[in-house]
């Protein structure tokens, strides 16, 4: 009698406990590779200390990518594209954590004109990361965009960095830095 090895897995699933055991299995293993991948991409900004340190930080990687972008050429489409992507995953996670978090401590701290002109960068953003996804990467338009984006980027960024943040840190103490600080690694965490 020759031996059929698709009988005993088709018996296996017919065991309603065993399917549910792997299945079980499964998504226990994925839930545990997500959380660490979030913990992983959170890691790089909660280790920097404070929430500016962490969202300076950010701001470097997010240079780092554009300047991978603007070394490609124009054959150079799929690796334009997948830099596109990681562009957009760093930002969208980067809004969270100020839009959710930093922004809304600006406002409560007098600074409402300020958050509100930030929150309107963000939809520039937004635009322009619409705008390149929309676009051929060979086309010479493509780069000129993510240059013009880069200049809107650096300008927020010393905006940030030099004159509001500041000003905001000083306005927090220690105590409401600490909170902001773990406030904003929460929302970074989740939005990873």
């Amino acid at each position: 009698m020759p031996f059929n090895i698709f009988a005993n897995r088709r018996r296996s699933f017919d065991n309603p406990a065993l399917l549910f055991g792997a299945a079980a299995a499964g998504f226990a293993a994925g839930l545990f590779a997500n959380f660490g991948r979030k913990a992983a991409v959170q890691s790089l900004t909660a280790l920097k200390g404070e929430w500016d340190e962490g969202l300076k930080s950010e701001h470097r990687l997010t240079m780092k990518i554009f300047d991978a972008i603007e070394q490609t050429e124009e054959q150079d489409i799929a690796r334009r594209k997948t830099l596109l992507v990681q562009l957009q995953h760093a930002l969208a996670k980067h809004a969270v954590e100020e839009e959710n978090v930093v922004y809304p401590a600006m406002r409560d701290h007098g600074q409402i004109e300020d958050a509100d002109k930030l929150v309107h960068d963000h939809g520039y953003v937004k635009q322009y990361l619409f705008d390149l996804s929309e676009m051929e990467p060979d086309d010479p338009a493509w780069i000129a965009k993510v240059r013009t984006f880069r200049a809107d980027i650096e300008a927020h960024v010393r905006e940030e960095e030099e004159i509001l943040f500041p000003r905001l840190k000083a306005a927090l103490g220690d105590e409401g830095n600490a909170h902001i600080t773990s406030a904003m690694n929460k929302a970074g965490f989740t939005a990873a």
